[in-house]
């Protein structure tokens, strides 16, 4: 292992990913070369070569990165990265359950929850609630649109399940 400089080391990690001339397992060995240089307890490695497995569909080789880049406790933007790209690991492992739950376990006001939401309808769906992705997706639209934001937020909670308390009892 060597001692990466912070700034060098992203800059690399960045310049692999924007390099479109790589092959999959190309970019897995220059993220796991640049991993290497990490000491053994930073989370950046894991996620990152987490990310390069999973973007060549490598799926339980990448969950098993994210994994490990959780347990060393990622945080800030890259944990936010993170809870998107296990959840879609996750869906598409078949493990639909685990992913919409990490994917409803946001805060509103994260930087990606345009993002997360969409990964969420993509996760609903997958689990056969479509009304739910569709409202979902549309929810995660509205605030971007310039017209027809009540009509869209009325047609999206109309698709939503109806809470048990508005069951009648018998």
């Amino acid at each position: 292992m060597h001692e990466a400089n912070d700034h060098d080391w992203q800059q690399g990690v960045d310049q692999v990913w924007g390099d479109e001339s790589l092959s999959d397992l190309a970019r897995i060995a220059a993220i796991a070369e640049l991993a290497s240089r990490l000491p053994d307890t930073d989370p950046r490695g894991p996620f990152e070569l987490g990310g390069a497995y999973d973007s060549a569909g490598f799926e339980a080789e990448a969950a098993a990165h994210y994994e490990r880049a959780i347990g060393l406790g990622l945080a800030g933007n890259s944990r936010e990265q993170l809870d998107i790209q296990y959840a879609s690991t996750l869906r598409n492992l078949g493990r639909t359950d685990e992913a919409i739950l990490l994917l409803q376990h946001t805060p509103a006001d994260a930087e990606l929850a345009d993002e997360r939401r969409a990964f969420l309808a993509l996760a609903l769906h997958s689990a056969g609630r479509a009304d739910e992705a569709v409202a979902t997706a549309v929810e995660a639209l509205i605030p971007h649109l310039g017209k027809y934001q009540r009509s869209l937020t009325n047609y999206a909670a109309a698709l939503r399940p109806r809470l048990d308390s508005e069951t009648p009892v018998e």
